[in-house]
């Protein structure tokens, strides 16, 4: 009998978004269709929690609520703030002891004064770190730290400093990194297979361009901590030196 290797358990942290509904619950699924018409992709390249903290939900009135959100492409991964319980077959897993970090500001409206949905007091709540725009690139003097998101759907992403490990950027476009990469980089998330990502030292977590994905085991220290480009070439991600 062939001796096979033990059993592996690996930790690995990934940032999510939360929605925490707001009664009554139709006007609340009403604003995030609102936002959902203003940036159909915004939910597309996110984990996405359910927050019914404080909510007093009888089993079928989430049933229903997990089922209006399918209905709108929103995938829920988890439910947080019904303790450790699991509600059964049909729902998402019970979460707890989840670390909040700032604020996202949903895309803003097209005309220009118009409140944006975080002004309404049933709009969609949106927990993580995001840099609102609507020009065509965005450009970032700061570095990115740790549980921050910066995501710019509308174009390119530049950042003038570095990205922490547990940082991530998310573009329309492609991302330009002037410092190091060490969290993670996703560009073309909107679909743009000509995107790119371009740091002065890589040493990411994971990198997606289109939807495609490389995690740090992946790459396997190909190009690691140099000047690096990265692109698609048909189906592959592939890293060509900046130098």
């Amino acid at each position: 009998m062939t001796d096979r290797p033990p059993i592996r358990f690996r930790g690995r942290s990934f940032l999510a978004m939360v929605l925490a509904p707001v009664p009554p619950i139709d006007q609340w699924l009403a604003e995030l269709d609102a936002l959902k018409r203003r940036a159909p992709a915004f939910f597309s390249v996110r984990a996405i929690i359910l927050d019914v903290t404080g909510l007093r939900f009888e089993r079928s009135d989430l049933a229903h609520l997990c089922e209006e959100l399918n209905q709108r492409s929103i995938t829920i991964l988890g439910i947080e703030g019904i303790g450790p319980t699991s509600l059964g077959p049909g729902f998402p897993p019970p979460l707890v002891g989840g670390k909040p970090v700032e604020d996202i500001a949903p895309p803003e409206p097209g005309a220009a004064g118009a409140p944006a949905a975080a002004d309404h007091p049933s709009a969609p709540a949106l927990v993580a770190s995001a840099a609102p725009s609507r020009t065509r690139s965005f450009v970032l003097d700061a570095p990115v730290r740790s549980g921050q998101v910066i995501q710019h759907l509308d174009g390119d992403v530049t950042v003038m400093g570095s990205v922490a490990s547990g940082a991530e950027v998310i573009a329309g476009g492609s991302i330009h990194i002037y410092g190091a990469l060490r969290g993670r980089a996703i560009a073309g998330a909107v679909g743009d297979p000509g995107a790119r990502i371009l740091t002065r030292k890589f040493e990411p977590e994971l990198v997606a361009i289109d939807g495609l994905y490389k995690t740090a085991d992946d790459l396997g220290g190909a190009r690691w901590g140099q000047s690096v480009q990265a692109r698609l070439e048909g189906d592959a991600i592939v890293l060509v030196p900046l130098d």
